[in-house]
């Protein structure tokens, strides 16, 4: 390598984060750098890594995309047998994490998952392309394949399939969650690294935030 990854060095400076300016809901602060998120251009804005644990406390994640933030949950789509929905199924508690590198922003929020009724993943998987539901419908999320052309192939059988089907009916399968915030954390990068951090916390059905250091 033409550069030790140790000596990767960048200095955020482009803004600052204080309480007078963050208020006292969360959500909608939230929703104030996600729409600055959006007018800024970032790539990909809605994409939110997503965290869950098995029983066994072993952690994984994934990037998934955020399609809703309704009645104070932030929701996305699934399918409810890959090994996401598998770990929430067992333990239904995980994280998020967005990071909009060209803002110097990272959110972190923790909740409980819960599914969303059917007639609301139904609205919204019928939304979808014709082809992100046959791709649905294709794949085994999470399960081992023998080779690209076997998915390949099934995607073929299956438009064929429904070549006069659209929308498709909703996979039993397949359907969307909503995490119920507990806590949501702020992050703002500053120069020698003296970050800005602000956590709130759900405590007896009221917010209490706090600065936390970097």
């Amino acid at each position: 390598m033409d550069k030790n990854l140790k000596d990767i060095r960048i200095n955020y400076a482009k803004s600052e984060l204080d309480e007078s300016s963050i208020g006292n809901n969360p959500l909608e602060f939230f929703q104030k750098w996600m729409d600055e998120a959006l007018e800024s251009n970032v790539l990909e804005p809605t994409a939110m890594t997503l965290s869950t644990v098995s029983l066994q406390g072993k952690p994984s994640s994934r990037i998934v995309l955020l399609k809703g933030l309704e009645d104070g949950c932030f929701k996305f789509f699934t399918n409810y047998a890959s090994r996401k929905g598998m770990e929430i199924g067992v333990n239904p508690y995980g994280s998020l994490l967005f990071f909009w590198a060209e803002l110097e922003r990272q959110v972190r929020i923790e909740g409980k998952l819960e599914k969303l009724p059917r007639e609301e993943s139904t609205a919204y998987f019928q939304s979808r392309p014709i082809e992100s539901q046959i791709g649905a419908y294709t794949s085994h999320q999470s399960s081992v394949l023998g080779s690209r052309e076997e998915i390949e192939n099934k995607y073929i059988e299956l438009q064929e399939k429904f070549a006069n089907t659209n929308p498709l009916p909703l996979p039993e399968f397949w359907g969307g969650y909503k995490l119920i915030p507990l806590e949501i954390e702020f992050w703002q990068g500053r120069p020698s690294r003296l970050h800005d951090r602000i956590r709130f916390r759900l405590t007896e059905n009221k917010w209490i935030n706090e600065r936390l250091a970097p």
